[in-house]
C-alpha cells in the first residue's frame, strides 16, 4: 500500500522507511534526515496495522522524543500515536519499573533519587565507616558505582571480582565495594533507585524473569534506537533481549559521531550490529541536505582516515560553497580578537543575524577569553550547554574568597567558601554561627576568630576548624594591599585549596575545574597587563572584581529577545546546525586533546573534529593560535594534525595580523614543528627532505621502572615495556592486560604503581 507522506522521502530513505519484517541497520550520515526515517517508519507501521502499543522507540533525549512524537502525530493523528512506547531509555525503564518493582521487592511507588540524593548517601555512608572523605569523595563513589551498574556489576559481584579490587586497590579506594553493598542497601531500605538502577533492573529481570521477558518481548514487537552509536553496554543488553525472538528492530546512527566515550558509549555496538543480527539489511542516508558541496567533502576527506568505521559516501546536492577558512592567528587573544570582528563583517556584509553563528570550541575554558572578546565588541552571545564563564561554580567560588577578603561582611560569600573545599564545617557549624550573629546583631566573620568565647555550642575540634579558617582569610587580607590583582589571585587559588581539590579529582570533571581555575587566573594576567599598559602603577583586585561585576550586571540588562550568537564545546553542538561555524584552537594538545596520542582515542577526537565541520551549513572557519596562555605563561602551540586530515583543495589558508587584516597564502601541508614550537609551512615538494630530520629514539629514566606494574585510569593494568625519548617527546610503552600495548605520552599520562 502506498501513503501519500512516503512521497516526502527520497529513494534511500523510502527503502530503509519500508523494509519488510527483520533487523536493519540505518547508517544515517549527518544531515541526512535521519529523523525522518525514524518518525516516518514509526508511522508507515502504524498505517499498515500495527498497534501503537507494540512499537518502542527509544532515544537519547526527552526532547527528541517530544518533537518524534509530534511529528507523528501531524503524519498519522494524535489518538493513534498517544498510545506509542516512545521516550529516552531511563524514562522507559521507569515506566516498565512503576508496573514491576514488585518483582523486584520495591513498591510501585518508589523514590528515583537525583544526583543530590545519591550524593547525600554516599556521605554518610564514608562519614558512619569512618573512612577518608578526600579519598572517597562522592563523586569518585558515584561515578565507580555508575561504571559497575552499566557493566552490570551488582555489589556481590563486584565485591568478588579480583580484576576490580586489584584496581580499587592502586587507586586507594579498597573499601568502595563494602560503600556499593550499603548504598543499594541503604537505596532499598528507602524504596529509592537511583538513574542507573532503572536500566539495571530492567537488565535484570530481564534476564532472570522468564514471565517477565516473555511478557514485554511479545508486547515491543518493533523496536527503534536513535542514535544507536551513542549506546552502552546495559542498554545494549536491554535492547537486544527485547528485540528477541522476532528481531523485529531498526537503529539508527552514525559511526562516524560517536563521540561519547567518556560516558560509556560503545561504538562496537552499531560497528558489529550486522554480526549481532546475521540476517539484517543495511540502508545508508549519504545525502546531506544541510551542508554545501565543499563543507561536505571537507569533512569526508577528514573521516575517511578513521579505520574503525562503516564506510560510505556522504555528498550534498547544495551549491559548491565557499572553501573552508583556515586562519592562523599569532596568540589565543588575538584568535578572539579575530573572531570577533570576522562575526562583525559576516553580519554586515553577507546580511546573516547574530543567531546563525557558533563557536565550537574543545574545552569549556575556552570561552572565557572569547568571552571577553564578544563583551568588548558589543556580540551579543549565549553559552549553550554549559554556564557563562564567570558563572560557573569554581569561577564563582574562587570570586567569592577574593569578596570576602575584599569586605569580610559580605556574608553570601562567606557562607558561600566557609566549606568549599571541604574542611569539616557542617551545616549545622555554619547554623548556629550565623543564628547566633543574627540575634546579636553581630558580623558573622567576626564571630570566626574564636567562636568559643562567644558561648557557640561548638565542639573543640570544630571551633579549631573554624578560627582555622578566619586565619587563612585574615592572612591573605594582609596581602592584599602588597600584591597586585594577580598576585593576589594566584595566593587564592593556592592557599584555598580550589586548585589542589580540582588537581585531585581525576575525572573529566576535575579537568575542566582545574582548566576553568587556570582561565580565571589567566584572565587577571591579562587585566592588570592592559592596565599597567594603560599607566596604571598598582593595580588592585578590588578593580578587577569591579570590572567582572559590572560585567555581568551588563549582561542582566541584555534585552532577552535580543538575537544572540552561540559559544559551546563541540559535544554540545551534535544534531544542531549553523549557517556559520567558528572552530577555534585547532592545535595539538588542544584538539587534538593532550591524551589523543592513544591510538583508540585519536579516531574518537578525529570523529568529534568531523561533527564539528558538519554543523556548518554555508560557511566553516577553522582558527589556531600560535601561542596560548596556559598555567600561567605563555605557551607555544603546534598546528593540530587535523589540518591535514582536510584534503587541501577544500581549505583556503589565511593569516591575520594582530589587526585583524587578513592575507591569502598558497601554503602546503601544515608542517608541525616542536622546536620550541614554532609553526612552518612547507609545500609537498619540501616534505620528503623536512622527514628526514627526526630526532633519534633514546631511551630515559622514568618514574616507572621497565618490567613494573602500573595501574591506568582508563586502560586498567599493565607492565612497563620502554622509556624513551623521540622527537623531544618522552614516551613511555605500556603492555596493558586488557587493551595490549599503548604508547603514552609521559608528560600527561596518569598511572600508578602497583606494589605486588
Amino acid at each position: 500500500m502506498i501513503f501519500d507522506f512516503l512521497n516526502d522521502l527520497n529513494p534511500a530513505q523510502y527503502e530503509a522507511v519500508t523494509h519488510p519484517d527483520g533487523a536493519q541497520l540505518v547508517i544515517a550520515g549527518a544531515g541526512s534526515g535521519k529523523t525522518r526515517v525514524l518518525t516516518y517508519k514509526i508511522a508507515y507501521l502504524l498505517a499498515n496495522g500495527v498497534s501503537a502499543s507494540n512499537i518502542l522507540a527509544l532515544t537519547f533525549t526527552n526532547k527528541a522524543a517530544r518533537e518524534m512524537k509530534s511529528r507523528i502525530e501531524s503524519l498519522v493523528g494524535n489518538d493513534t500515536a498517544r498510545y506509542l512506547w516512545m521516550g529516552t531509555f531511563h524514562s522507559i525503564c521507569a515506566r516498565i519499573l512503576r508496573t514491576e518493582a514488585n518483582k523486584l521487592d520495591f513498591g510501585r511507588d518508589f523514590t528515583i533519587y537525583d544526583t543530590t540524593d545519591t550524593k547525600s548517601v554516599v556521605k554518610a555512608i564514608v562519614k558512619e565507616k569512618q573512612l577518608d572523605d578526600k579519598q572517597y569523595k562522592s563523586s569518585t563513589v558515584l561515578n565507580r558505582i555508575s561504571w559497575a551498574k552499566n557493566n552490570m556489576y551488582d555489589p556481590q559481584s563486584y565485591c568478588s571480582n579480583k580484576k576490580i579490587w586489584d584496581y580499587d586497590r592502586s587507586c586507594g579506594i579498597l573499601a568502595l565495594g563494602e560503600i556499593y553493598v550499603e548504598y543499594q542497601k541503604r537505596l532499598r531500605q528507602a524504596n529509592a533507585m537511583d538513574f542507573d538502577d532503572l536500566l539495571f533492573y530492567v537488565n535484570i529481570l530481564l534476564n532472570t524473569n522468564e514471565e517477565f521477558r516473555n511478557r514485554y518481548q511479545g508486547l515491543f514487537q518493533y523496536i527503534l534506537v536513535d542514535e544507536y552509536q551513542d549506546t552502552n553496554f546495559v542498554q545494549y543488553q536491554i535492547v537486544k533481549s527485547l528485540a528477541l525472538p522476532q528481531n523485529n528492530i531498526c537503529v539508527v546512527g552514525d559511526d562516524a559521531q560517536s563521540i561519547y566515550s567518556f560516558r560509556g558509549a560503545d561504538i562496537q555496538n552499531i560497528l558489529n550490529f550486522q554480526s549481532d543480527y546475521s540476517d539484517s539489511q543495511l540502508y545508508k542516508l549519504e545525502r546531506n541536505y544541510r551542508s554545501t558541496q565543499n563543507i561536505v567533502d571537507a569533512a569526508n576527506s577528514v573521516i575517511k582516515k578513521n579505520i574503525g568505521q562503516i564506510p560510505k559516501d556522504v555528498y550534498s546536492e547544495k551549491e559548491q560553497g565557499d572553501k573552508i577558512k583556515v586562519i592562523s592567528l599569532s596568540t589565543d587573544r588575538e584568535e578572539a580578537s579575530f573572531v570577533a570582528t570576522d562575526i562583525r563583517s559576516q553580519k554586515k556584509d553577507y546580511d546573516f543575524n547574530y543567531e546563525d553563528i557558533a563557536i565550537l570550541y574543545r574545552t569549556n575554558a575556552q570561552s572565557r577569553v572569547l568571552e571577553d572578546e564578544m563583551r568588548k565588541q558589543a556580540i551579543p552571545y549565549r553559552i549553550y550547554g554549559g554556564l557563562s564563564f564567570y558563572q560557573r561554580k569554581e569561577i564563582k567560588d574562587a570570586l567569592a574568597y577574593i569578596r570576602l577578603i575584599i569586605n569580610p561582611q559580605d556574608e553570601e560569600a562567606l557562607l558561600r567558601i566557609i566549606n568549599v573545599p571541604k574542611r569539616g564545617i557542617g551545616d549545622s557549624t555554619i547554623d548556629k554561627i550565623q543564628q547566633y550573629a543574627h540575634e546579636n546583631l553581630q558580623n558573622m566573620y567576626d564571630l570566626l576568630a574564636a567562636p568559643l568565647d562567644h558561648g557557640i555550642s561548638l565542639s573543640a575540634a570544630t571551633a579549631k576548624r573554624v578560627t582555622s579558617f578566619y586565619n587563612l582569610i585574615e592572612n591573605m587580607r594582609e596581602q592584599i594591599e602588597k600584591l597586585d590583582a594577580y598576585g593576589m589571585m594566584e595566593l587564592v587559588l593556592k592557599n584555598s585549596g580550589l586548585l589542589a581539590e580540582a588537581l585531585m579529582e581525576k575525572n573529566a570533571e576535575g579537568t575542566d575545574r582545574y582548566q576553568n581555575l587556570d582561565e580565571l587566573r589567566n584572565s587577571v594576567r591579562e587585566f592588570t597587563e592592559t592596565q599597567i599598559q594603560d599607566g596604571a602603577e598598582f593595580v588592585t583586585i578590588q578593580s578587577f572584581l569591579s570590572e567582572v561585576a559590572l560585567l555581568t550586571d551588563l549582561d542582566q540588562k541584555e534585552d532577552p529577545t535580543e538575537k544572540k550568537i552561540t559559544l559551546m564545546t563541540i559535544h554540545s553542538a551534535k544534531g544542531l546546525e549553523f549557517p556559520i561555524v567558528y572552530i577555534v584552537g585547532l592545535e595539538d594538545n588542544l584538539f587534538p586533546s593532550a591524551m589523543a596520542d592513544l591510538e583508540n582515542n585519536i579516531e574518537e577526537e578525529r570523529r568529534l573534529f568531523y561533527v564539528a565541520i558538519t554543523r556548518a551549513m554555508n560557511k566553516c572557519i577553522i582558527t589556531y593560535a600560535k601561542s596560548r596562555f596556559k598555567n600561567g605563561q605563555v605557551n607555544f602551540a603546534i598546528p593540530s594534525r587535523f589540518l591535514n586530515d582536510i584534503d587541501q583543495k577544500y581549505v583556503e589558508k589565511t593569516t591575520a595580523n594582530s589587526k585583524n587584516t587578513i592575507e591569502t597564502n598558497q601554503w602546503g601541508r601544515f608542517e608541525r614543528n616542536n622546536d620550541v614550537g614554532k609553526t612552518v609551512f612547507r609545500t609537498q615538494t619540501n616534505l620528503k627532505k623536512l622527514s628526514t630530520t627526526q630526532t633519534p629514539r633514546t631511551d630515559i629514566e622514568s618514574p616507572f621502572p621497565i618490567n613494573s606494574r602500573v595501574q591506568h585510569s582508563v586502560f586498567g593494568a599493565g607492565t612497563v615495556l620502554a622509556a624513551y625519548r623521540e622527537n623531544e617527546n618522552d614516551k613511555i610503552e605500556i603492555q596493558f592486560d586488557q587493551v595490549g600495548k599503548k604508547t603514552l605520552l609521559l608528560r600527561f599520562v596518569k598511572l600508578t604503581q602497583i606494589t605486588i
